[in-house]
C-alpha cells in the first residue's frame, strides 16, 4: 500500500519540478519571449487552479465507483497530462509573442489535467489511516518517491533539453512518458488501499472556501506553506539563471538542482524522528531555518566560487526535504482533526484548496522573478543570438534567487509559531467527539 501510493509522487514531483525549473528559461532564452511576459505565461494558467482544483476536490468527494472515490480522477489525469505536457514543450516554429500565446494555451490545459490527478491523490492519506504517526510513515514513502522523481527529472530534463528547441521537444516527450508510468503505477498500486471513511462533499465552491476559512489551523498551515512554496518557486525558476550568470556555467543547473533535491532521498528517516521527538511544529521550524540560512549564505557564491555555492545549496536541500514532508503530514492531521471536531469528512475540500494555492504561489515565484529580471534590463534571446546581460540584471539574478527566498522563509517561520495542532490535541479531539451546534 505504501509503495503503491508513494510511486504516484514521481508524477507530482516531476510536474512541479520541470516547468518550475525550465519553463521560464525556455521562453526567455530559447523562444525569445521577454522576461516579464514569460513570467505572466507561467503564472496565469495557475490562476485557473483556484477554480479547477476545488471543483475536482468537490467532485471526487461525491464520486462513487467500483474504483473508489479518488482513483477514477487519477486515471483521467493519467490519460491527459502526458499529452498536454509534451505539447507545452513541443517547440513549434514560433518566437516572441506568438510563442508565448502557444505556451500559455498548452500550459493552461496541462494545469487542468494535473488537477485531475493531484487533488484526489493528496486526499487519499487522510482516508487510508487515522493514526497520527502512521500518516508520517505513509508520507515518508511518498517523499522518498518525491525525492526520486525530482532527482531524476531535475537532473535528466536539463541534460536532455540542452539549449535548443529540438532538445526541449525531446525532453517533453520523455518526461511525458515518465508522468504516464507514474500515474498508472499509482492507480493500480492503490487498488487495495484501505479507506476508513468516505469524504462528504460541500454543496458548492463557495461552501468549500467557507469551510476552509472556518478552520483556523488549516488557514495557518496554508499560509506557512504558501510562503515556503513561494520561496521555493523563486529559487527553482532562478536556478538556470544563477548557474549561467552568477557561477558562469549553465551546466551547473543540474548539479545545483541535485544539491537541493538529493537530501530528499536520505533525510526522511531523520526528519521523521525529529517530528516525533520535537513534534511536527518543532521539526518544521528547524527545516525552514536551514533553508533560510542556506539561501542567505548563497549571496557570497560569486566571491567564494561554485564549490561553496553547492555546499550552501546542500543545506537548502536538507531544509527543503524537511518542510516538504512535514507540510503534507500536517495537512493530513488537519483533515483528520476537522473530521473529529465537525463529524464531517472533507478531505477533497481541503486538498483542493491546498493544491490550488500551492500551485498558484509556486508559479507566482516565477512571475515575480520574471518581472524582476524585466525591470532590471534582462535581454531575451535565442540560442543562435546569445547576448550579454547588463550588470543590473545579473545583480537581480543573484539577490532575487537568494535573499528574496530567504525573506519569504522567514515569514513562514513566524507562521509556524501560530500552528498549534499536536498529537496530544488530536487525541483530545478524538476523545471529545464531534462538536455539535
Amino acid at each position: 500500500m505504501r509503495i503503491g501510493y508513494g510511486v504516484g509522487a514521481i508524477c507530482t514531483a516531476t510536474f512541479s519540478t520541470v516547468p518550475g525549473l525550465l519553463l521560464l528559461f525556455y521562453m526567455t532564452n530559447v523562444l525569445a519571449v521577454p522576461a516579464w511576459i514569460a513570467g505572466v505565461v507561467v503564472f496565469l494558467p495557475k490562476l485557473w487552479d483556484m477554480f479547477i482544483n476545488p471543483w475536482v476536490g468537490q467532485r471526487s468527494d461525491r464520486t462513487v465507483s467500483r474504483f473508489g472515490a479518488r482513483r477514477p480522477w487519477m486515471l483521467l489525469g493519467a490519460f491527459t497530462l502526458p499529452v498536454t505536457f509534451a505539447l507545452t514543450f513541443a517547440g513549434p516554429p514560433l518566437t516572441g509573442m506568438s510563442a508565448a500565446v502557444y505556451v500559455a494555451a498548452c500550459y493552461f490545459l496541462t494545469a487542468t489535467a494535473y488537477a485531475f490527478y493531484e487533488v484526489p491523490y493528496k486526499a487519499m492519506p487522510a482516508e487510508m489511516t487515522d493514526d497520527y504517526h502512521e500518516r508520517s510513515s505513509l508520507l515518508q514513502w511518498r517523499m522518498a518517491f518525491v525525492g526520486l522523481g525530482i532527482l531524476l527529472s531535475g537532473g535528466v530534463a536539463p541534460l536532455i533539453a540542452g539549449t535548443d528547441v529540438t532538445g526541449y521537444r525531446t525532453m517533453g516527450l520523455v518526461i511525458g512518458a515518465v508522468l504516464l508510468l507514474s500515474m498508472l503505477a499509482s492507480f493500480f498500486g492503490t487498488a487495495r488501499a484501505p479507506m476508513i471513511a468516505q469524504a462528504e462533499a460541500e454543496p458548492s465552491i463557495a461552501a468549500q472556501f467557507a469551510a476552509a476559512r472556518s478552520n483556523r489551523t488549516f488557514m495557518v498551515l496554508l499560509g506557512l506553506s504558501c510562503a515556503q512554496m513561494f520561496s521555493a518557486g523563486i529559487m527553482l525558476a532562478g536556478s538556470p539563471y544563477f548557474a549561467t550568470y552568477t557561477l558562469g556555467d549553465p551546466s551547473a543547473t543540474t548539479t545545483l538542482f541535485l544539491g537541493i533535491v538529493g537530501p530528499l532521498l536520505i533525510t526522511m528517516p531523520p526528519w521523521i524522528w525529529l517530528s516525533k521527538r520535537y513534534d511536527k511544529r518543532g521539526a518544521m521550524m528547524l527545516a525552514s531555518a536551514l533553508f533560510m540560512v542556506g539561501t542567505v549564505a548563497m549571496v557570497f557564491s560569486g566571491l567564494l566560487g561554485p564549490v561553496y555555492a553547492h555546499v550552501c545549496v546542500l543545506l537548502v536541500g536538507i531544509g527543503y526535504a524537511g518542510f516538504q514532508m512535514l507540510q503534507f503530514s500536517m495537512l493530513s492531521d488537519v483533515i483528520v482533526h476537522d473530521a473529529l471536531v465537525t463529524g464531517k469528512r472533507r478531505a477533497g475540500v481541503f486538498t483542493g484548496l491546498w493544491t490550488a494555492a500551492e500551485t498558484v504561489v509556486f508559479a507566482f515565484g516565477a512571475l515575480v522573478l520574471g518581472w524582476l529580471l524585466g525591470a532590471t534590463g534582462f535581454v531575451e534571446s535565442n540560442p543562435s543570438t546569445p547576448v550579454a546581460q547588463p550588470e543590473s540584471a545579473t545583480t537581480a539574478v543573484l539577490y532575487g534567487t537568494t535573499l528574496l527566498p530567504a525573506l519569504l522563509m522567514g515569514v513562514s517561520i513566524l507562521l509556524v509559531t501560530r500552528y498549534t495542532l499536536t498529537a496530544e490535541k488530536l487525541a483530545e479531539a478524538g476523545a471529545a467527539g464531534p462538536q455539535v451546534g
